[in-house]
Protein backbone atom coordinates (compact mmCIF):
# COMPACT_ATOMS: atom_id res chain seq x y z
CA UNK A 1 0.00 0.00 0.00
CA UNK A 2 1.14 3.07 -0.77
CA UNK A 3 2.17 5.96 1.72
CA UNK A 4 -0.63 8.55 2.77
CA UNK A 5 -0.17 11.74 0.87
CA UNK A 6 -0.87 14.84 2.47
CA UNK A 7 -3.52 15.89 0.17
CA UNK A 8 -5.33 12.71 0.83
CA UNK A 9 -5.42 12.89 4.41
CA UNK A 10 -6.68 16.25 4.79
CA UNK A 11 -9.63 15.30 2.99
CA UNK A 12 -10.14 12.46 4.98
CA UNK A 13 -9.65 14.21 7.94
CA UNK A 14 -12.65 16.71 6.43
CA UNK A 15 -14.91 14.09 5.43
CA UNK A 16 -14.63 12.48 9.21
CA UNK A 17 -15.01 15.49 10.47
CA UNK A 18 -18.20 16.96 8.58
CA UNK A 19 -19.99 13.52 9.57
CA UNK A 20 -19.75 14.03 12.99
CA UNK A 21 -21.16 17.20 12.78
CA UNK A 22 -23.83 16.01 10.77
CA UNK A 23 -22.73 17.68 7.37
CA UNK A 24 -23.60 14.86 5.43
CA UNK A 25 -23.44 16.40 1.78
CA UNK A 26 -20.05 17.62 2.78
CA UNK A 27 -18.82 15.20 4.08
CA UNK A 28 -19.65 13.47 0.78
CA UNK A 29 -17.98 15.88 -1.06
CA UNK A 30 -14.84 15.81 1.16
CA UNK A 31 -14.69 11.84 0.66
CA UNK A 32 -15.39 11.84 -2.98
CA UNK A 33 -11.96 14.33 -3.18
CA UNK A 34 -10.42 11.71 -1.06
CA UNK A 35 -11.06 9.10 -3.18
CA UNK A 36 -10.08 10.82 -6.58
CA UNK A 37 -7.11 11.44 -4.83
CA UNK A 38 -6.44 7.91 -4.09
CA UNK A 39 -7.37 6.22 -7.00
CA UNK A 40 -4.66 9.01 -8.94
CA UNK A 41 -2.51 7.57 -6.58
CA UNK A 42 -3.09 3.82 -6.90
CA UNK A 43 -4.36 3.64 -3.73
CA UNK A 44 -7.29 0.98 -4.27
CA UNK A 45 -7.62 0.10 -0.66
CA UNK A 46 -8.09 3.90 0.41
CA UNK A 47 -10.57 4.71 -3.17
CA UNK A 48 -12.40 1.72 -1.83
CA UNK A 49 -13.30 3.19 1.30
CA UNK A 50 -13.33 6.59 1.00
CA UNK A 51 -15.87 5.63 -2.05
CA UNK A 52 -18.25 3.90 0.52
CA UNK A 53 -18.05 6.61 3.35
CA UNK A 54 -19.40 8.83 -0.01
CA UNK A 55 -22.38 6.75 -0.42
CA UNK A 56 -23.14 6.57 3.42
CA UNK A 57 -23.04 10.20 3.76
CA UNK A 58 -25.18 10.47 0.37
CA UNK A 59 -27.34 7.99 2.13
CA UNK A 60 -27.57 9.96 5.53
CA UNK A 61 -28.34 12.89 3.37
CA UNK A 62 -31.12 11.31 2.04
CA UNK A 63 -29.63 11.35 -2.08
CA UNK A 64 -31.11 7.86 -2.32
CA UNK A 65 -30.75 8.03 -6.19
CA UNK A 66 -26.86 8.93 -5.86
CA UNK A 67 -26.30 6.70 -3.20
CA UNK A 68 -27.94 3.36 -5.35
CA UNK A 69 -25.57 4.60 -7.89
CA UNK A 70 -22.77 4.61 -6.08
CA UNK A 71 -23.26 1.07 -4.30
CA UNK A 72 -24.14 -0.24 -7.19
CA UNK A 73 -20.36 0.87 -8.99
CA UNK A 74 -19.07 -0.70 -5.24
CA UNK A 75 -20.83 -3.80 -5.62
CA UNK A 76 -19.41 -4.30 -8.80
CA UNK A 77 -15.84 -3.18 -7.87
CA UNK A 78 -15.65 -6.01 -4.83
CA UNK A 79 -16.82 -8.69 -6.88
CA UNK A 80 -12.93 -9.90 -7.21
CA UNK A 81 -12.50 -9.05 -3.35
CA UNK A 82 -10.81 -11.36 -0.85
CA UNK A 83 -13.40 -10.69 1.90
CA UNK A 84 -16.67 -11.62 1.67
CA UNK A 85 -17.54 -8.70 4.27
CA UNK A 86 -16.48 -6.09 2.19
CA UNK A 87 -19.13 -7.22 -0.84
CA UNK A 88 -21.78 -7.46 2.02
CA UNK A 89 -20.98 -4.11 2.95
CA UNK A 90 -21.49 -2.75 -0.69
CA UNK A 91 -24.75 -5.07 -1.14
CA UNK A 92 -26.06 -3.79 2.65
CA UNK A 93 -25.33 -0.28 1.38
CA UNK A 94 -27.34 -0.64 -1.81
CA UNK A 95 -30.06 -2.18 -0.38
CA UNK A 96 -30.52 0.75 2.41
CA UNK A 97 -30.74 3.18 -0.79
CA UNK A 98 -33.14 1.55 -2.74
CA UNK A 99 -35.20 0.81 0.29
CA UNK A 100 -34.92 4.83 0.57
CA UNK A 101 -35.84 5.15 -2.74
CA UNK A 102 -39.44 2.99 -2.24
CA UNK A 103 -36.96 0.05 -4.36
CA UNK A 104 -38.38 -2.61 -1.64
CA UNK A 105 -38.48 -5.53 -3.92
CA UNK A 106 -34.63 -4.32 -4.90
CA UNK A 107 -33.44 -3.76 -1.63
CA UNK A 108 -34.54 -7.19 -0.38
CA UNK A 109 -32.84 -8.76 -3.42
CA UNK A 110 -29.60 -6.73 -2.36
CA UNK A 111 -29.56 -7.28 1.19
CA UNK A 112 -30.34 -11.31 0.50
CA UNK A 113 -27.01 -11.10 -1.54
CA UNK A 114 -25.51 -9.71 1.81
CA UNK A 115 -26.77 -11.93 3.72
CA UNK A 116 -25.44 -15.06 1.57
CA UNK A 117 -22.13 -13.35 1.78
CA UNK A 118 -22.02 -13.77 5.54
CA UNK A 119 -23.84 -16.87 6.39
CA UNK A 120 -21.23 -18.47 8.66
CA UNK A 121 -18.91 -15.53 8.57
CA UNK A 122 -16.66 -14.54 12.13
CA UNK A 123 -17.96 -10.53 11.67
CA UNK A 124 -20.96 -10.44 13.42
CA UNK A 125 -21.80 -7.17 13.11
CA UNK A 126 -21.68 -7.40 8.89
CA UNK A 127 -23.88 -10.04 9.48
CA UNK A 128 -26.12 -8.42 11.99
CA UNK A 129 -26.63 -5.33 9.50
CA UNK A 130 -27.11 -7.66 6.49
CA UNK A 131 -30.05 -9.22 8.18
CA UNK A 132 -31.45 -5.95 9.64
CA UNK A 133 -31.06 -4.81 5.92
CA UNK A 134 -33.42 -7.71 4.56
CA UNK A 135 -36.10 -7.54 7.50
CA UNK A 136 -36.35 -3.68 6.94
CA UNK A 137 -36.91 -4.42 2.95
CA UNK A 138 -39.57 -7.52 3.67
CA UNK A 139 -41.43 -5.78 6.13
CA UNK A 140 -41.45 -2.37 3.99
CA UNK A 141 -42.99 -4.47 1.48
CA UNK A 142 -45.14 -6.51 3.44
CA UNK A 143 -43.82 -9.45 3.07
CA UNK A 144 -44.60 -10.33 7.40
CA UNK A 145 -43.94 -13.86 7.55
CA UNK A 146 -40.34 -14.31 6.08
CA UNK A 147 -39.70 -11.14 7.74
CA UNK A 148 -40.69 -12.93 10.58
CA UNK A 149 -38.75 -15.96 9.79
CA UNK A 150 -35.22 -13.89 9.33
CA UNK A 151 -36.30 -11.80 12.59
CA UNK A 152 -36.02 -14.98 14.31
CA UNK A 153 -32.89 -16.13 12.63
CA UNK A 154 -31.25 -12.77 13.59
CA UNK A 155 -32.30 -13.42 17.26
CA UNK A 156 -30.73 -16.54 17.43
CA UNK A 157 -27.73 -14.68 15.70
CA UNK A 158 -27.28 -12.26 18.22
CA UNK A 159 -27.90 -14.36 21.73
CA UNK A 160 -23.88 -14.97 22.35
CA UNK A 161 -22.99 -11.13 21.00
CA UNK A 162 -21.47 -8.86 23.40
CA UNK A 163 -21.52 -5.45 21.91
CA UNK A 164 -24.86 -3.86 23.18
CA UNK A 165 -25.57 -1.53 20.42
CA UNK A 166 -25.41 -4.39 17.92
CA UNK A 167 -27.65 -6.34 20.31
CA UNK A 168 -30.20 -2.93 20.57
CA UNK A 169 -30.33 -2.55 16.89
CA UNK A 170 -30.99 -6.21 16.47
CA UNK A 171 -33.66 -6.23 19.12
CA UNK A 172 -35.07 -3.13 17.73
CA UNK A 173 -35.60 -4.48 14.08
CA UNK A 174 -37.06 -7.59 15.69
CA UNK A 175 -39.63 -5.74 17.55
CA UNK A 176 -40.46 -3.58 14.71
CA UNK A 177 -41.25 -6.68 12.86
CA UNK A 178 -43.45 -8.30 15.48
CA UNK A 179 -45.34 -5.06 16.15
CA UNK A 180 -45.86 -5.18 11.97
CA UNK A 181 -47.11 -8.95 12.55
CA UNK A 182 -49.47 -8.24 15.03
CA UNK A 183 -47.40 -9.54 17.50
CA UNK A 184 -48.15 -6.84 20.37
CA UNK A 185 -46.87 -8.30 23.31
CA UNK A 186 -43.45 -9.45 21.56
CA UNK A 187 -43.00 -6.24 20.08
CA UNK A 188 -43.05 -4.55 23.25
CA UNK A 189 -40.75 -7.05 24.85
CA UNK A 190 -37.76 -6.59 21.97
CA UNK A 191 -38.29 -2.83 22.65
CA UNK A 192 -37.83 -2.86 25.95
CA UNK A 193 -35.32 -4.75 25.51
CA UNK A 194 -33.32 -2.61 22.83
CA UNK A 195 -34.18 0.31 24.99
CA UNK A 196 -32.29 -1.34 27.98
CA UNK A 197 -29.39 -2.53 25.66
CA UNK A 198 -28.88 0.54 23.56
CA UNK A 199 -26.77 3.59 25.47
CA UNK A 200 -27.86 7.71 24.99
CA UNK A 201 -24.39 8.31 26.09
CA UNK A 202 -22.46 6.24 23.40
CA UNK A 203 -24.61 7.60 20.12
CA UNK A 204 -27.32 9.99 20.73
CA UNK A 205 -28.37 10.06 17.03
CA UNK A 206 -29.29 5.75 17.51
CA UNK A 207 -31.11 6.42 20.43
CA UNK A 208 -33.12 9.50 18.95
CA UNK A 209 -33.42 6.93 15.88
CA UNK A 210 -35.02 4.37 17.71
CA UNK A 211 -37.40 5.87 20.43
CA UNK A 212 -39.02 7.83 17.17
CA UNK A 213 -39.52 4.48 15.46
CA UNK A 214 -40.56 2.72 18.70
CA UNK A 215 -43.09 5.04 19.05
CA UNK A 216 -44.27 4.76 15.51
CA UNK A 217 -44.58 1.14 16.11
CA UNK A 218 -46.89 1.32 19.08
CA UNK A 219 -48.99 3.76 18.39
CA UNK A 220 -49.39 1.73 15.09
CA UNK A 221 -50.58 -1.01 17.28
CA UNK A 222 -52.90 1.46 19.31
CA UNK A 223 -50.61 1.68 22.32
CA UNK A 224 -50.99 5.13 23.74
CA UNK A 225 -49.39 4.46 26.77
CA UNK A 226 -47.02 6.39 29.60
CA UNK A 227 -44.01 4.51 27.76
CA UNK A 228 -45.18 5.35 24.44
CA UNK A 229 -45.14 9.35 25.49
CA UNK A 230 -41.99 8.85 26.62
CA UNK A 231 -40.58 7.40 23.61
CA UNK A 232 -41.73 10.39 21.86
CA UNK A 233 -40.48 12.69 24.13
CA UNK A 234 -36.73 11.14 23.82
CA UNK A 235 -37.29 11.39 20.35
CA UNK A 236 -38.20 15.02 20.09
CA UNK A 237 -35.23 16.06 22.83
CA UNK A 238 -32.26 13.80 21.63
CA UNK A 239 -33.04 15.33 17.93
CA UNK A 240 -33.16 18.88 19.15
CA UNK A 241 -29.79 17.96 20.79
CA UNK A 242 -27.85 16.81 17.87
CA UNK A 243 -30.36 17.99 14.53
CA UNK A 244 -31.64 15.37 12.13
CA UNK A 245 -33.05 15.16 8.25
CA UNK A 246 -35.83 16.55 6.93
CA UNK A 247 -37.35 13.38 7.23
CA UNK A 248 -36.57 12.97 10.91
CA UNK A 249 -38.53 15.77 11.91
CA UNK A 250 -41.42 14.88 9.28
CA UNK A 251 -41.78 11.27 11.34
CA UNK A 252 -41.68 13.18 14.83
CA UNK A 253 -44.76 15.51 13.93
CA UNK A 254 -46.36 12.36 12.59
CA UNK A 255 -45.40 10.44 15.56
CA UNK A 256 -47.27 13.23 17.41
CA UNK A 257 -50.24 13.77 15.10
CA UNK A 258 -50.62 9.90 15.50
CA UNK A 259 -50.91 10.30 19.39
CA UNK A 260 -53.79 13.09 18.79
CA UNK A 261 -55.82 11.03 17.18
CA UNK A 262 -55.44 8.10 19.21
CA UNK A 263 -56.25 10.35 21.86
CA UNK A 264 -59.31 11.27 20.73
CA UNK A 265 -57.92 15.33 19.28
CA UNK A 266 -58.52 15.03 15.65
CA UNK A 267 -58.22 19.14 15.22
CA UNK A 268 -55.04 18.74 16.64
CA UNK A 269 -53.83 15.80 14.68
CA UNK A 270 -55.36 16.80 11.05
CA UNK A 271 -53.38 20.19 11.78
CA UNK A 272 -49.96 18.23 12.02
CA UNK A 273 -50.63 16.07 9.32
CA UNK A 274 -51.67 18.03 6.72
CA UNK A 275 -48.35 19.79 7.92
CA UNK A 276 -46.53 16.46 6.83
CA UNK A 277 -48.50 16.00 3.67
CA UNK A 278 -47.58 19.72 2.32
CA UNK A 279 -44.04 19.75 3.11
CA UNK A 280 -41.86 21.19 0.48
CA UNK A 281 -38.99 18.81 1.35
CA UNK A 282 -41.54 16.20 -0.66
CA UNK A 283 -41.82 13.35 1.81
CA UNK A 284 -41.31 9.78 0.82
CA UNK A 285 -44.20 7.88 -0.44
CA UNK A 286 -43.84 5.39 2.80
CA UNK A 287 -44.32 8.71 5.14
CA UNK A 288 -46.68 10.34 3.21
CA UNK A 289 -48.98 7.00 2.97
CA UNK A 290 -49.23 6.76 6.62
CA UNK A 291 -49.54 10.85 7.15
CA UNK A 292 -52.42 10.39 4.67
CA UNK A 293 -54.14 7.28 6.27
CA UNK A 294 -54.18 9.10 9.56
CA UNK A 295 -55.71 11.95 7.95
CA UNK A 296 -58.42 10.16 6.32
CA UNK A 297 -59.28 8.30 9.77
CA UNK A 298 -59.61 11.35 11.89
CA UNK A 299 -61.74 12.97 9.14
CA UNK A 300 -64.10 10.27 8.96
CA UNK A 301 -63.94 10.10 13.19
CA UNK A 302 -65.28 13.81 12.86
CA UNK A 303 -68.26 12.46 10.08
CA UNK A 304 -65.68 14.37 7.13
CA UNK A 305 -66.38 11.85 5.00
CA UNK A 306 -65.58 13.66 1.54
CA UNK A 307 -61.97 14.33 3.17
CA UNK A 308 -61.54 11.64 4.92
CA UNK A 309 -62.42 9.50 0.76
CA UNK A 310 -59.80 11.97 -0.70
CA UNK A 311 -57.01 10.93 1.86
CA UNK A 312 -57.64 7.35 1.79
CA UNK A 313 -57.33 7.00 -2.05
CA UNK A 314 -54.14 9.13 -1.78
CA UNK A 315 -52.73 7.16 0.90
CA UNK A 316 -53.55 3.98 -0.93
CA UNK A 317 -51.80 5.24 -3.97
CA UNK A 318 -48.58 6.64 -2.15
CA UNK A 319 -48.35 3.32 -0.45
CA UNK A 320 -48.40 1.36 -3.93
CA UNK A 321 -45.65 3.81 -4.94
CA UNK A 322 -43.66 2.61 -2.32
CA UNK A 323 -44.44 -1.33 -3.01
CA UNK A 324 -46.01 -1.66 0.41
CA UNK A 325 -48.95 -3.58 -1.20
CA UNK A 326 -50.55 -4.54 2.21
CA UNK A 327 -50.26 -0.87 3.35
CA UNK A 328 -52.51 -0.23 0.57
CA UNK A 329 -54.64 -2.53 0.98
CA UNK A 330 -55.47 -1.35 4.47
CA UNK A 331 -56.12 1.88 3.36
CA UNK A 332 -58.71 0.83 0.80
CA UNK A 333 -60.20 -1.28 3.62
CA UNK A 334 -61.23 1.93 5.24
CA UNK A 335 -62.27 3.87 2.35
CA UNK A 336 -64.58 0.95 1.53
CA UNK A 337 -65.90 1.51 4.90
CA UNK A 338 -66.54 5.10 3.65
CA UNK A 339 -69.31 4.29 0.93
Amino acid sequence: MNSVSPSYANAELQAHEHRTNHAFVDAANSAHNAAEIARSEGDVDSWWNMTFLEAENLLDAEDFEACAALASSLVAGSRSAAKAETQAQAFILLAKARQGGGLLEEAADAAREAVALVAGENDMEVNVKARQALIAALADSGRLDEAWTESLALADAIEAEVDDQLVGKGYWVIGNVAFLCNKVQEGLKYHELAAATLSPARNLDIWAKFNKASAAMRLAADVADADTLRCIERAELATDVIGGTSNDYLLMKLNRGHWNYLAGDFVAAIELLEAVCNDADKPLPQILGEACLLLGRAHSSMGHHDEAREHLLNAAEHFEAAGAQQRADQAREFLAAED
